[in-house]
């Protein structure tokens, strides 16, 4: 048989299992009260009780009023004397006199043993608590230490009802000291929050402590007043009672070990000291990187202005143009100028072929081009769109993504969590006069309010599905087993202040009267369950304790930890219903649908008349921000298609000529652009169709975002090559389809150089281990090819057909009529922005000081971003994730708000371990004889220092609880039918085990295997506190030999609490700390292990529920750098080898774009855009877009035959910078502003904010900076402009185009006007 069990505990789960600790430890305390009841005397000391000798109604002893000397014991009573008290023993009992008797001393021992399954784990502490019961019990010299104050009469005895006890304050001090720091481990709590009322460990004290334990009044186990009298020095008759007490640090013999570290400080470890934090890097006071660039700023920007003033040629600066060459440096050239040229003319006599090719037969690749479309499209059916949080951010092979699959495997997922916060609106804090003085409650304390909340609670209980779910069915009730039935709503955990009340209007509005007029009502029982949540009288229906740091919020300041938390100051109470989650998704459908109705419920009430006007409510379910990302996906696509539609219209529009009015509806081009925009959404189509038939999962960013981006690449390419053409007039004698090809020849290596360049970049953006990344990555860089294939076939084509139907005077859209004739000739008419950038914008541009300030201007951005590049902060706010409008949106706010506890975290320790083995189990307990390095004792030291660790509270230790569980009499039990668990409470049919143990207390190997398996099925009450079921019943995993009913643990975990986690830093610096724990302890382990010459090894890995989402922020600047130097690395290489092996030209090309980045970079920083995996897609995309903006007019400067070096920039920015600026800026600019209106934050933050940011400083470096930067270095080599030199020469002598193998009588390819035409583009490319 196979078992297997393992969960994670919420608070309420995790502290449930010790629901009766309480009652066990005030009974104890209560009991062990009861055997002691003393006289008052005046002579050297004598009994003042011996025996019982009445009984209450609460079945409480009294012992019997006896002012006679002490008597002899009976030889039981002497043998439990000598176990419990042996330093009352004298002579091995021969002469031993006591003023208790055996029935007293069987009591005591009973009730020492409750006692014990709190403090055994510290042996000084417990003998030292011992000593004084074992004194006022027993003493033969009561009277000396003992004061009876008030005694009853029965109808056979007088019974003391009310003692005074006279203790030292030595022994007080040293008792408590030695007992403060005991934990529970089943809890992650201290003995002391049990042990010490309503004070709990934080607020106790050792007055406090022992007030309590003889305090008739509020503990209802004590069964007189016992009242504590400290001091030092003799009152009256009395002598203060000083037993001897032993350091928690020291061992009270030589076979007993001292207390372990968990249980005692004295005992740990001096733990190094903490790091100081990483100090920034200053200078002079300030920031050290602002420091250093402003000098650098300021030492360049001088050199540079005095090379201006001071140098009237570029030569005596130091920077030297192919211009300035000598003439005999015009030589021969070398091999890679002659492969470089050989390249140049190459790709344009391709591409002058290609297009003439594709022009002569429009409708065939139009044809062919639609096949692949539809054929590729055709995967679209198969497309899966991915919008699991986890799939997206998380590689599978990521750690934290395989160490949650082993979690959620091993120990089923997380719960499902459905929370409500609660504040108040103008409601003022309640003064609440109590005999200790008044006490400030928070306004959430008002009664009307809570009553409003107890309404709210109720009507949650009653929803009931369409298909009869309830809350019953999915709930988590750690109580439930298969011998307690099925489970009702009164047993889900449901962390809630009510709880307190046990969702009981009555005893909420319960009041006494006290004797000093003062009122005890809810706000008092409020202030004793928050003491002390395992106060019976304060547990929850479910059976388990309300965790106050769950049930209410807003009450710590700023800065502060939970050490002493000041409850009452709350202005928040906090709803949470945990629901059972599964790795079997299937399994879920009942939780799903039940939070379905759980949100309408919610926002009905929300909206309605059962709201008051002095609550406000946020809420959330499970499933909610999943059905949120859903919701605003689907909200933002009116803003995205009304986006792409503004940059549809402007394309089809403004690609157009209008040289007059009569010839407006025939120099249009609203179809061609209608063409171009087809063809770039069929480029996204085919990507995401071909990768659909691969089998790789898309996602919303690439619905999203790669239109945008093909459309801004696609849409610069098909500006470029129509006003290329238009520009370009055709030559005396050419044909339509050597027009077509020569233009093609011109633009096409330009075009080719983006294209590529930007696929190559996406397609190593590929490498990224992110899959959100991965996969927009390969999306984008098929796209980007696709869409460039497209546009040198099928866009040729369909500008082969426009042309002719504007050759043939026919109208756009309406082709089949024709206009008017008259206005038939072919004139070549220069764009308003062309002639703007050619005599208006370069000659400004390019004056001298405005070059300089241009230079200035821009140096001193880029020192400025750089400088504040390094602060940008990483993660990403969950706030913005959501839309404005949605109700998780306002959920998250308050959460950042009111939490006041950190998420559960869980150290894992994988299978292999043989905890049967005593040396394997001092590496892992925490208790006794378990090493100083243990599992438990690391952690437990790591919540020392909660600053540093981000661990809070100490992990329980399923350990420790099963060795204290083994060692009751009471707890182990097997049904005699057929040696199976029976659970402790049976009696009938059920005989007790019989464990067998070692020196230590420990079972024997044999035994541990045989009952651990009892263990975490038993579940805790008062008589078995420690029973696991509750707290490790699905956090052990173990398989049960059914041969010899023998079972073997495999992975179990121990589980902690991490400290309050506001921020994104929080939340992954908690992350790698945790980290650091868990491998120190694997580390600790193995070296062991190998000492204990066992052949294994181990494995420890700590897990939350929020690890797999913030481990990408962990190495996000590294994966950042890698992405963006991969994508600039590609660009270089395809920059060289297509720009002619021109290394220059890709130099100035990598510099604008990492300029851009960087500035894109201080737009972040001072826009708070964080850096996270949104922007990280981005920033890769910004560089393909950016190669938009320098790549087309480097190539033009390049290419250039102009003479000088001003003139071939001037002649750049009037060609190719008009057609880029009319391309992809204003199409993007108009498309970007729309989307600034989105509900989604996100698409505010990353995409409005980003994008805007991209087209903006692109344009600007490439429109501005890059021109300017051409002017003052020239790319091109001596080499280039020799041969571009010759080929000018050429052109002089051959103007006309061949026409061989051309049918001049075909309307397609023959001249229509058979006019000849220039352009101010026909000097600046040569056909090759």
């Amino acid at each position: 048989m196979r078992c297997r069990t393992g969960h994670h505990q919420s608070n309420s789960a995790m502290l449930l299992m010790n629901i009766m600790s309480l009652k066990a430890g005030l009974l104890c305390l209560a009991l062990l009260s009861s055997v002691s009841t003393v006289a008052s005397a005046e002579d050297d000391g004598h009994c003042v009780w011996y025996g019982e000798c009445n009984e209450d109604a609460n079945t409480h002893r009294q012992n019997c009023f006896y002012t006679g000397p002490a008597k002899t014991l009976d030889p039981v009573g002497l043998k439990i004397l000598s176990r419990r008290c042996p330093h009352l023993m004298h002579n091995n009992g021969q002469d031993t006199k006591t003023c208790c008797s055996t029935p007293q001393l069987e009591a005591l021992d009973n009730n020492l043993g409750m006692v014990a399954n709190f403090l055994a784990r510290c042996p000084s502490c417990l003998d030292n608590l011992i000593k004084h019961y074992c004194e006022f019990t027993c003493s033969p010299f009561q009277s000396t230490f003992m004061n009876v104050t008030e005694t009853k009469q029965n109808e056979n005895s007088t019974y003391i009802t009310r003692v005074e006890v006279f203790l030292s304050e030595k022994y007080l001090e040293g008792t408590y000291n030695s007992c403060r720091r005991v934990s529970v481990p089943s809890t992650g709590q201290l003995a002391l929050d049990i042990m010490c009322g309503e004070f709990g460990a934080s607020r106790c004290s050792a007055q406090k402590w022992f007030h309590y334990l003889g305090d008739a009044d509020h503990n209802s186990f004590v069964p007189f007043q016992i009242t504590y009298i400290e001091g030092d020095n003799k009152v009256g008759p009395f002598t203060p009672v000083n037993p001897k007490i032993t350091p928690c640090s020291e061992g009270i013999n030589s076979k007993t070990p001292a207390c372990s570290c968990v249980d005692c400080e004295e005992s740990c470890p001096v733990p190094p000291p903490a790091p100081p934090p990483p100090q920034p890097f200053t200078l002079l006071g300030h920031d050290g990187i602002a420091v250093v660039m402003t000098i650098i700023f300021i030492g360049g920007s001088i050199l540079f202005s005095f090379s201006v003033i001071c140098c009237r040629n570029r030569k005596q600066i130091g920077v030297i143009s192919a211009d300035d060459l000598p003439q005999e440096m015009d030589g021969e050239s070398t091999a890679i100028e002659r492969l470089g040229a050989n390249t140049d003319i190459f790709l344009q006599e391709f591409f002058r072929k290609w297009g003439t090719t594709c022009a002569k037969h429009p409708w065939t690749v139009l044809a062919l081009g639609s096949i692949c479309i539809i054929l590729l499209g055709f995967g679209i059916q198969y497309v899966h769109v991915t919008t699991d949080p986890v799939e997206l951010w998380a590689s599978p092979m990521s750690r934290s993504r395989v160490e949650r699959d082993y979690f959620d495997s091993h120990f089923e997922p997380f719960y499902r969590n459905e929370q409500i916060i609660i504040s108040s609106i103008g409601l003022p804090n309640i003064v609440h006069n109590t005999s200790n003085g008044p006490i400030t409650f928070g306004p959430v304390f008002n009664a009307t309010f809570l009553k409003k909340i107890f309404e709210l609670q109720e009507g949650i209980k009653r929803i009931v599905t369409e298909n009869n779910y309830t809350l019953a069915d999915i709930c988590f009730a750690p109580l439930i087993n298969a011998f307690t039935g099925p489970p009702n709503v009164e047993n889900c955990v449901i962390q809630s202040i009510w709880g307190y009340y046990q969702n009981d209007m009555d005893t909420f509005d319960s009041e006494i009267v006290e004797d000093d007029g003062f009122i005890t009502n809810y706000l008092d029982r409020f202030k004793t369950c928050t003491g002390n949540p395992y106060n019976p009288d304060c547990l929850a229906p479910y059976g388990g304790p309300i965790e106050p740091a769950i049930a209410v919020g807003g009450f710590l300041s700023p800065g502060q930890s939970l050490k002493h938390p000041p409850y009452e100051k709350a202005t928040a109470i906090v709803l949470t219903i945990l629901v059972n989650n599964h790795h079997n998704k299937t399994k879920l459908q009942p939780a799903m649908e039940w939070e379905e109705k759980f949100i309408a419920f919610m926002k009905n009430w929300t909206s309605s008349k059962y709201l008051p006007q002095y609550m406000d409510v946020a809420f959330t379910s499970e499933r909610s921000i999943e059905d949120e990302l859903n919701r605003e996906s689907q909200s933002d696509i009116s803003t995205i298609l009304v986006s792409y539609i503004i940059m549809f219209a402007y394309i089809t529009i403004s690609l157009g000529q209008m040289r007059s009015f009569k010839r407006l509806l025939i120099d249009s081009k609203i179809t061609l652009g209608l063409g171009g925009v087809l063809i770039v959404l069929a480029s996204v189509v085919c990507s995401v169709g071909l990768f659909a038939i691969i089998g790789l999962p898309a996602t919303l960013i690439i619905i999203e975002v790669i239109p945008f981006l093909v459309l801004a690449v696609g849409v610069d390419n098909v500006f470029i090559l129509v006003q290329t053409h238009q520009r370009e007039g055709r030559r005396p004698n050419e044909s339509i389809p050597e027009h077509i090809g020569r233009t093609l020849g011109q633009v096409g290596p330009s075009m080719l150089l983006t294209s590529v360049s930007e696929s190559c970049c996406f397609f190593l953006g590929g490498l990224s281990d992110m899959p959100a990344v991965k996969a927009f990555a390969l999306y984008a860089g098929m796209a980007l090819l696709i869409d460039f294939l497209l546009q040198i076939t099928c866009f040729v084509s369909l500008l082969t057909l426009d042309t002719i139907r504007q050759t043939s005077n026919r109208f756009d859209i309406c082709c089949w009529i024709y206009g008017s004739k008259k206005d038939a000739g072919e004139e070549v008419a220069d764009g308003v922005l062309y002639k703007i950038f050619k005599f208006l914008y370069a000659p400004l541009l390019l004056k001298k000081w405005v070059r300089a300030g241009v230079m200035i201007i821009f140096f001193g951005w880029l020192c400025t971003s750089i400088a504040v590049v390094p602060h940008i902060e990483i993660g990403l706010d969950q706030e913005l994730s959501m839309p404005e409008d949605s109700f998780v949106l306002k959920y998250f706010v308050s959460l950042n708000k009111y939490l006041s506890i950190g998420p559960p975290v869980y150290f894992v320790v994988k299978g292999g371990l043989n905890y049967s083995e005593p040396n394997t189990q001092k590496l892992v307990c925490g208790g006794q004889y378990c090493n100083l390095d243990s599992v438990s004792t690391q952690i437990f030291i790591a919540a020392q220092q909660p600053n540093v660790t981000y661990i809070a509270k100490p992990a329980s230790s399923w350990l420790d609880d099963y060795f204290d569980w083994s060692q009751s009499d009471s707890c182990c039990k097997y049904f005699t039918s057929n040696n199976s668990f029976c659970p402790h409470t049976i009696t009938r049919g059920c005989k007790s085990c019989e464990i067998h143990t070692m020196e230590n207390g420990r079972p024997i190997p044999a035994d541990f295997e045989k009952y651990v398996s009892f263990f975490l099925n038993d579940n805790p009450d008062e008589e078995c506190v420690k029973g696991g079921h509750a707290a490790y019943g699905q956090g052990v995993n173990y398989i049960t030999n059914p041969a010899n009913n023998l079972s073997t643990i495999g992975a179990s975990y121990f589980m902690a609490y991490h400290s309050i986690l506001k921020s994104s830093a929080d939340y992954y610096e908690s992350m790698r700390e945790a980290r650091k724990i868990s491998a120190n302890i694997t580390a600790m382990l193995n070296e062991n292990l190998k000492l204990n010459n066992q052949n294994t090894t181990a494995e420890v890995f700590p897990y939350s529920v929020f690890y797999v989402f913030y481990e990408q922020y962990l190495t996000m600047w590294p994966d950042t750098l890698k992405s963006i130097g991969i994508s600039l690395l590609a660009i270089f290489v395809v920059t060289f080898l297509l720009m002619g092996l021109d290394i220059f030209s890709s130099i100035v090309v990598i510099i604008t774009i990492t300029m851009i980045l960087v500035n894109i970079g201080g737009l972040m920083y001072w826009w708070n855009i964080s850096l996270n995996a949104v922007s990280l897609v981005n920033l890769v995309m910004a560089i393909g877009i950016s190669v938009e903006f320098c790549s087309h007019l480097v190539h033009s400067f390049s290419m250039s035959v102009k003479e000088t070096r001003m003139e071939r920039v001037e002649d750049a920015i009037a060609n190719m910078g008009s057609s880029v600026f009319s391309g992809i800026t204003l199409t993007k600019f108009g498309g970007i502003v729309v989307l600034g209106f989105a509900k989604s934050q996100i698409f505010k933050v990353f995409y409005f904010r980003m994008y805007l940011g991209i087209v903006l400083f692109g344009a600007a470096h490439g429109l501005i900076f890059l021109p300017v930067l051409l002017s003052y270095i020239d790319v091109m080599s001596g080499g280039r402009k020799k041969r571009i030199k010759s080929r000018k020469a050429m052109l002089n002598n051959n103007q006309t185009a061949s026409h061989q193998n051309i049918d001049v009588t075909t309307p397609l390819v023959q001249n229509v006007s058979g006019n000849p035409t220039t352009s101010y583009a026909s000097v600046n490319y040569i056909n090759g």
